[in-house]
């Protein structure tokens, strides 16, 4: 998983699949970056081809906790179709600001 710093904005880019058996270390990720202060925090898709209900969790997770605070995640480059139809499924991208949904 890659981690993009700059300012107060942080870019990560998961690879493969986000489920159970990675999502934790997502969330710990995630956490780390929360903790260090960052407000905007963009998750890059790219390299995702699929997601899980523990991955929709910790992205659901996240986006509340920064919005409490008045940060923002977004997620970029969903190209894969299994991902897209599971967040248009529960309608994340009413939630979450999802580029190019």
């Amino acid at each position: 998983m890659q981690v993009e710093k700059s300012d107060n904005k942080v870019v990560i880019t998961p690879v493969g699949r986000v489920d159970i058996n990675n999502s934790q270390e997502l969330k710990k990720k995630l956490l780390n970056l929360y903790d260090d202060g960052y407000n905007e925090i963009v998750v890059n898709f790219n390299n995702v081809t699929s997601i899980d209900s523990s991955g929709l969790g910790k992205l659901l997770l996240f986006h509340k906790r920064l919005k409490e605070r008045g940060g923002q995640l977004k997620i970029v480059n969903v190209n894969s179709d299994y991902v897209k139809k599971m967040f248009e499924m529960i309608h994340l991208n009413k939630v979450i600001d999802i580029e190019g949904l």
